[in-house]
């Protein structure tokens, strides 16, 4: 009921920036599936453009690139958590808070539990191989890193700049998040990604600690 409330009060963005959001995410959705069908080099940003029927001008006004069009999403999805966490209620632990924040964005797209198809699933392997990609990728994710420090320090009372504790807990949250979508690619028969998320976070929140031996990994 807290989260519906403050949903409620979140300042609206203006119709024309909701358009703009509708079509960078066209684009994204674009390049992703475009890059899934035909594979990442035979893509190109007029292909991407025209898939939304926008002009390539249009594409160029959001994007630099294909490469970082398909950065988007995850970049967008660490921005979209960072808004969340500072939403979140005031008495929520913080890791508690963290994970409803990371999680928002899986839930809202209405994937949270689905597994992918075996042969997508196979494509975005190859597609998060690309090292251009992982450059790409890597280099965008840094600004939105930024922005879920400053959600960190600010629900912390802590300081970005005399404080190691927001940027470690931010770096922390995206090595979970790159750890937890790793495995998922992974994962053989495919399962959701949610659930992982929710334990590399979990594991995260408990300092870590060693997991049990496993007996029967031992007798290997």
């Amino acid at each position: 009921m807290a989260d519906d409330r403050a949903r409620e009060d979140r300042p609206q963005p203006g119709l024309r920036e909701r358009k703009k959001q509708a079509t960078r995410e066209a684009l994204t959705l674009a390049a992703v599936r475009l890059a899934i069908e035909r594979g990442l080099e035979n893509v190109r940003v007029e292909d991407i453009a025209a898939e939304v029927r926008v002009s390539t001008r249009t594409f160029n006004n959001y994007f630099a690139g294909k490469y970082e069009a398909l950065a988007a999403r995850h970049v967008d999805r660490m921005r979209r958590s960072a808004r969340e966490l500072r939403e979140r209620p005031a008495s929520e632990p913080l890791w508690e808070a963290i994970t409803h924040a990371v999680l928002a964005p899986l839930a809202d797209s209405g994937r949270a539990h689905d597994s992918p198809a075996p042969d997508t699933l196979a494509a975005i392997r190859l597609i998060a191989g690309e090292p251009v990609l992982q450059a790409e990728a890597l280099r965008a994710g840094m600004a939105a890193d930024d922005e879920f420090t400053a959600a960190v320090a600010e629900r912390t009372g802590t300081d970005i700049d005399r404080d190691l504790f927001p940027r470690l807990v931010a770096a922390a949250v995206a090595a979970a998040v790159h750890v937890a979508t790793d495995q998922w690619l992974r994962t053989d028969p495919p399962a959701p990604l949610t659930p992982l998320l929710r334990e590399a976070l979990g594991q995260l929140a408990a300092g870590l600690p060693i997991p049990p031996a496993d007996p029967d990994r031992q007798d290997r």
